[in-house]
C-alpha cells in the first residue's frame, strides 16, 4: 500500500510539471554563442624607435625600413579599424623628452645592441661608455622617470633582435623588468642559419592564424630566461646546420604592473618581411597584444608591404 502511494505521488508530480510546461508554451532554443565582439579603442598609439643603419650589408639590419613596413601593415590592417592605431617612427637614440613617449600604448625598438662604441642602442649608452654596472648621474635619472612612466602608464615594450644586446648590469635589468628574460652576450647564441619556425603555445593571442614556416635568418636565441609565470615562450626554432638544437626565439610577458613585453630574435634580414606571411602576421599580433589590445580571431589581417 505504501509502494502505491508512492507512485501516485510520483505521477501526480509529473502530470503537474508536464501540465506546467504545456500551459508555458513552447521553450525557445537559446541562441549560439558568437566570438567575443573587439573592444574599440578611442585611440592605439604605438611609437617604434629604430637604430641608425650603423653596420651590415645592404638588405640586412634595415631597421627603419622594417618598422616603417610594420607600421604601414598595421594602419591598412582591415580587421584593426576599431583600434584607431596611429603611428610615429623615430629615430635611435630615444627622445630625453619624455613628453614624446608618455601617451604612447607601445613602445618598439628596433636597433643595435650597446656592444660597439660606433653602433647606436635605443636607451643605453654603449658599454665601452660606461663602467659596466651603472650609467652615468644624467642617464640614470633619465632611465629612473623613463622606468617610473612605464609603469605608471603601463606602456607595453617589444624588442626585435640585436637590440636584446645589452650588456651593462643596469641596462639588462630594466629589460628583464620590461620584458621577462634578457639576452645574455657569448652565453647566449645569434647563428646565421636555415630556421624552422614552429608554434609553442597555441592557445596566445599572439599565435592567432600563425603557422609553421622555414626561413635564414640570423637568430637571437638562448635567452637567459630564469621562471617567471608571467612569461609564455611563443616561438620555438630550430636551426639547420648548427649543433645546438632547437631554441626559444620569441617570448611574451605580462609585467606585474599591467603593461606587457614582446621579444622576437629575428628581423636581421629584411627580405623576410616580404617573403613569409606567418611571420609578418605574428610580429603584427604581437604588436597588437603588447600595446595591450586584444588580438582579432584568426590574427591580424594586412596587406604585404610595399618596400618602404
Amino acid at each position: 500500500m505504501i509502494r502505491s502511494a508512492a507512485m501516485g505521488a510520483t505521477a501526480l508530480i509529473l502530470g503537474l510539471a508536464l501540465l506546467a510546461s504545456a500551459l508555458a508554451g513552447p521553450v525557445e532554443a537559446q541562441p549560439r554563442r558568437g566570438p567575443e565582439p573587439l573592444e574599440p579603442a578611442a585611440r592605439t598609439k604605438i611609437v617604434f624607435i629604430a637604430g641608425p643603419k650603423d653596420h651590415g650589408p645592404a638588405t640586412r639590419h634595415e631597421y627603419e625600413k622594417d618598422l616603417k613596413e610594420l607600421a604601414w601593415q598595421l594602419e591598412h590592417a582591415s580587421n584593426l579599424k576599431h583600434l584607431n592605431i596611429v603611428t610615429e617612427v623615430l629615430t635611435a637614440p630615444a627622445p630625453r623628452d619624455l613628453s614624446r613617449l608618455k601617451d604612447a600604448d607601445l613602445i618598439v625598438m628596433h636597433a643595435s645592441g650597446d656592444w660597439q662604441p660606433n653602433e647606436t642602442q635605443v636607451f643605453f649608452p654603449q658599454f665601452t661608455k660606461t663602467n659596466g654596472r651603472v650609467y652615468d648621474p644624467e642617464t640614470t635619472a633619465y632611465l629612473a622617470e623613463l622606468e617610473t612612466m612605464v609603469k605608471d602608464e603601463k606602456i607595453g615594450m617589444a624588442v626585435f633582435h640585436y637590440t636584446m644586446w645589452v650588456d651593462n648590469w643596469a641596462g639588462r635589468r630594466l629589460f628583464e623588468e620590461w620584458l621577462g628574460g634578457t639576452w645574455i652576450p657569448y652565453t647566449s647564441h645569434n647563428p646565421v642559419d636555415t630556421w624552422a619556425v614552429s608554434v609553442m603555445a597555441p592557445q596566445h593571442q599572439i599565435l592567432r592564424g600563425v603557422d609553421t614556416w622555414t626561413m635564414r635568418e640570423e637568430m637571437y636565441s638562448r635567452y637567459f630566461l630564469p621562471y617567471n609565470p608571467r612569461r609564455t615562450e611563443l616561438l620555438l626554432g630550430t636551426p639547420t646546420n648548427n649543433d645546438k638544437g632547437p631554441q626559444t626565439i620569441s617570448f611574451a610577458h605580462e609585467r606585474p604592473d599591467g603593461g606587457r613585453g614582446f621579444v622576437y630574435g629575428g628581423l636581421d634580414f629584411h627580405d623576410n618581411m616580404h617573403l613569409h606571411a606567418p611571420l609578418r602576421r605574428f610580429l603584427l599580433n604581437g604588436l597588437v597584444w603588447a600595446a595591450g589590445r586584444q588580438v582579432p580571431p584568426g590574427g591580424v589581417d594586412a596587406p604585404a608591404p610595399p618596400e618602404l
